[in-house]
């Protein structure tokens, strides 16, 4: 059995391409066995609040400490932080928007990025509690940030391989669907690839 965890961001609903193999990865691994489980957090249509005052003090703060309107954001937060760690597979897609991630993908990793729950700190340095995961990355964007001289623009991938193997997940792959917005022939070229490249991983899974 297998716990698969799908985090969709992209606003952009079914046109979405990297919603669409993010969503068919996850598939293929949910159908590997008939005792696989499938959550899917689609972040552009039921997003996450971004931190407020209430809700980063609640996280903060031992449960008998806080308000009552605290220990509701704390309850929200803390909700994510279970799936994530029940998850043995975690699938993120998102678009590079302005050279990083969706705003709706960083409030995700702000709910769940817990000290105490997904890391914590010791006398050597911090150590990431969220382990055992692998994880898939599907990032679309409309140039390419794979290779070439625009890498240095691709703040995404860099970001989330940081963040996640701070929480101690750091066995990642990144599936690229990159070139959208260089034309037809550039677009059906790299969905090709993206296709080839969710088959291959599904039956390496």
């Amino acid at each position: 059995m297998s716990n698969i965890l799908l985090i969709t961001s992209s606003p952009r609903g079914d046109e979405s391409v990297s919603n669409k193999f993010a969503g068919e990865l996850a598939s293929k691994l949910k159908a590997k066995s008939a005792s696989n489980t499938l959550v899917h957090r689609d972040l552009a249509a039921d997003p996450i609040p971004h931190l407020d005052t209430v809700k980063t003090a609640a996280i903060r703060k031992a449960p008998d400490q806080r308000t009552a309107e605290e220990a509701v954001a704390a309850d929200y937060s803390d909700k994510l932080v279970t799936e994530l760690l029940a998850a043995d597979t975690v699938v993120i897609g998102t678009g590079l928007i302005n050279f990083n991630i969706y705003s709706g993908l960083k409030s995700w990793i702000d709910n769940v990025a817990r000290a105490g729950q997904t890391f914590k700190y010791t006398e050597t340095g911090p150590v990431g509690l969220a382990t055992g995961k692998k994880v898939y990355i599907v990032l679309a964007a409309a140039g390419v940030y794979s290779e070439g001289p625009a890498v240095s623009m691709n703040h995404a991938v860099p970001y989330l391989k940081t963040v996640l193997g701070f929480l101690g997940m750091t066995d990642v792959e990144v599936i690229y669907v990159e070139g959208l917005a260089f034309g037809p022939e550039a677009v059906e070229k790299a969905v090709a690839a993206a296709e080839a490249k969710v088959e291959e991983l599904a039956q390496a899974a």
